[in-house]
């Protein structure tokens, strides 16, 4: 919990007496690399935060090929909101990409939270304000850039992700393919190289 706390400090200040508050609406998952955490058109019933690991949000398109729309790592959350919100089936999946452990708060005990600790609700507005700035910022990456430019933005941006993160993962990610990908990284490596 303790993870979570500091990552809550971040964005507001909370007392002691609001911390110690925080364990009783959470319950703590172990997830196997792969693991589904959220099946497409399974009712998403928790938020989740990773104290541990990584997961991407990801749907099936028409042609049956997976499209990764978002990833989180240690000190990120991630949900299909939506659906948490409206407490309704969910468009996504989430998986974990490697072995994790997070903390999950489903709808109810999220809002008897805000109710026990109301400073809480600043924190989540915070929180979700940066998630759609950084959506925001992934639809300029992928309408205004080159496809070069989207990968070098991002790795610039996060390169614990462009580390971690399987290169088909990636790809699909950046929309495109992970042969193209991988030609764009040799490009830069051969350029870095060369300075």
């Amino acid at each position: 919990m303790e993870d979570l706390i500091q990552h809550i400090h971040k964005f507001i200040v909370l007392r002691p007496e609001e911390a110690r508050k925080l364990a009783p609406f959470f319950n703590v998952q172990h997830v196997k690399k792969k693991q589904i955490l959220l099946g497409e058109g399974e009712r998403c019933r928790y938020n989740f935060f990773v104290k541990k690991g990584c997961l991407r949000m990801f749907f099936i398109t028409e042609k049956g090929v997976e499209q990764t729309v978002q990833f989180a790592i240690e000190g990120w959350w991630l949900s299909d909101y939506l659906a948490f919100e409206k407490r309704e089936a969910s468009a996504f999946t989430i998986q974990a990409v490697e072995p994790a452990e997070v903390f999950a708060i489903d709808y109810t005990s999220q809002e008897a939270l805000l109710k026990e600790v109301p400073s809480m609700e600043r924190y989540f507005r915070l929180l979700y304000q940066r998630a759609y700035a950084a959506s925001q910022n992934r639809i300029k990456y992928l309408t205004d850039y080159s496809k070069e430019e989207a990968y070098v933005k991002f790795h610039n941006s996060f390169p614990e992700f462009t580390r971690r993160i399987p290169q088909q993962m990636l790809a699909s990610y950046l929309q495109m393919t992970p042969e193209y990908l991988s030609e764009i990284k040799r490009k830069l490596n051969q350029a870095t190289s060369q300075a």
